[in-house]
């Protein structure tokens, strides 16, 4: 029988230890890793099952799409079909980059609907917004405006159980006057309606500091991009864990930033090839971060 003595005894040395656990353990599955598919964009359109087999075998388990249109669906297949080939390789698609470029600029809700509709049968938990065209951000009044769509596109994704989300670059954060465009959709958007992607790359070649970011806006950037930046061009990417962004110390704060999922992204620079390139980044992922 277990005296009250092991009891606590047991009980300190299990509280020590849950201290040690990295606060990412706390905020995602561990198991889960994510990938960004437009990383492989060449390759995926023309053959998706076989292209996401690859996904699988090189040890993902998450996925956020790209590339939806209302004509041609996701690369051809219906939302249906593509969630078949993800089921039958034990993927799952969490979020997807939706360009809602009408609803954005002139408040046209067709493409937004069709993106809605399509996340919730991929069964999807996020709409992501990828990009702003120039056009519609030229001041921090446009942001502001901004600010106000995506709020009511933020209503109708609520509606239909889905979450709408902001995908970041690096131009939101050029000054707006006194401020940025990034803390103006920040500061303007809805907690309840509005979470952010944080694209780890951007961020950081952009002059920010992610934990900066966490702790100024805590709790909302449940995703995030995963892309590292080469050491000699910043303006290429490297595999994680091989370029100049210390993963270690963001992941250090996954729980202040509210992380759920994050994604690989990998677009320029793929050594030895794209597939080698996301097999490199996962592994290290697996063995150094989680």
């Amino acid at each position: 029988m277990l005296s009250r003595r092991s009891f606590i005894l047991n009980s300190s040395l299990a509280a020590a230890a849950a201290l040690l656990v990295p606060s990412f353990a706390c905020m995602a599955d561990k198991k889960n890793i994510g990938l960004q598919l437009y990383t492989l964009r060449d390759e995926l359109p023309k053959d998706v099952k076989g292209t996401l087999e690859k996904v699988a075998k090189a040890g993902f388990t998450e996925v956020e799409t790209y590339g939806f249109s209302i004509k041609d669906q996701f690369w051809g297949l219906t939302p249906a079909e593509l969630k078949k080939i993800l089921d039958d390789n034990g993927l799952k698609a969490v979020s997807g980059h939706f360009g809602l470029g009408t609803y954005l600029t002139d408040g046209k809700t067709e493409e937004l609907k069709a993106a809605i509709v399509a996340a919730k049968a991929l069964g999807m938990g996020y709409v992501t917004i990828p990009w702003l065209d120039p056009s519609i951000r030229k001041n921090a009044e446009d942001y502001k405006n901004l600010a106000l769509k995506i709020n009511e596109a933020g209503k109708m994704a609520k509606a239909e159980g889905i979450k709408l989300a902001y995908h970041n670059h690096d131009f939101e954060f050029e000054k707006q006057g006194d401020t940025t465009g990034y803390d103006i959709l920040l500061n303007n958007t809805d907690k309840d309606l509005v979470d952010f992607e944080l694209d780890l790359y951007w961020a950081v070649r952009s002059g920010n500091d992610p934990k900066k970011l966490f702790t100024a806006n805590p709790g909302r950037f449940p995703m995030w991009h995963v892309k590292d930046m080469d050491k000699a061009n910043p303006a290429l990417n490297a595999e994680v864990g091989t370029g100049s962004i210390n993963f270690k110390a963001i992941f250090a704060e996954a729980k202040l930033s509210g992380m759920k999922h994050f994604f690989v992204e990998h677009e320029t620079n793929y050594k030895p090839n794209p597939i080698g390139s996301i097999t490199s980044s996962c592994n290290y992922i697996k063995k150094e971060l989680i």
